[in-house]
């Protein structure tokens, strides 16, 4: 799976996606990830991708064109001999508010059937409605998103959310498929490891002494009983 990512604050995902899962899966070579920085791809002198917005009101307006010559670049990139690009096995994505909101089970289907994955991240005000229009009638698919109901300062967030969402499901990337909690109890599932017991004392924590233990189930060894408090406590 390959990731693209356009942007104007490219170093925002450097730390990210430089640690933990996400790092061993690149260098596994399991996923490949793009950061693309959109003033690159503006002919203003000086480096803007924004302007004011016809009609009035506060704040800029990203325009569409950087936007659509990033693409282009990275479209380019995947497949230099081609003269159609209306392949089905890339879907390019618009991080927005106004967005369907993104799910664990797009995540799930997407990592099975696309092989690129193309992110705009959205800034200021959003971004001219064309864009939309325009992405809609190169032919590929298209999705306008969001990832929850709240309102950020751009979708570079977004973006690192659905990577990391879309590439837990491509295999090897876990290790194994049993690492999927969610494929086999859904997610949310209480965990518990050692000690099987521990002690607080209302002194160091503001409350009163106390003990707290792992559910006797977990540890009684019986494989359908813990099956069966899994499925009966998941989220």
């Amino acid at each position: 799976m390959r990731f693209d990512i356009i942007t104007i604050f490219p170093k925002i995902f450097d730390s990210y996606f430089s640690e933990s899962i996400i790092k061993r899966a690149i260098q596994n070579k399991k996923i490949r990830i793009k950061i693309w920085n959109l003033r690159d791809f503006t002919k203003n002198k000086h480096k803007k991708v924004d302007d004011k917005p016809y009609g009035g009101g506060a704040g800029m307006v990203m325009q569409v064109e950087p936007i659509l010559r990033a693409l282009k670049s990275i479209l380019r990139l995947r497949c230099p001999t081609s003269k159609s690009q209306k392949t089905s096995d890339v879907l390019i994505i618009l991080l927005s508010a106004k967005g369907k909101q993104f799910n664990q089970k797009m995540a799930g289907d997407w990592a099975a059937k696309y092989k690129q994955i193309i992110l705009i991240s959205g800034r200021y005000e959003g971004i001219d409605e064309r864009i939309k229009k325009a992405i809609r009638d190169s032919g590929f698919k298209f999705q306008e998103l969001s990832t929850g109901p709240y309102v950020l300062t751009g979708g570079e967030i977004p973006a690192m959310a659905i990577v990391d969402a879309v590439s837990r499901h491509i295999p090897g990337v876990l290790g194994k498929s049993e690492s999927l909690e969610e494929k086999r109890y859904g997610a949310g599932v209480p965990a518990y490891t050692r000690p099987e017991i521990f002690s607080v004392r209302g002194s160091d924590f503001g409350g009163k002494n106390k003990k707290y233990k792992v559910p006797k189930v977990l540890l009684s060894g019986n494989h359908e009983a813990i099956k069966n408090w899994r499925i009966k406590h998941k989220k």
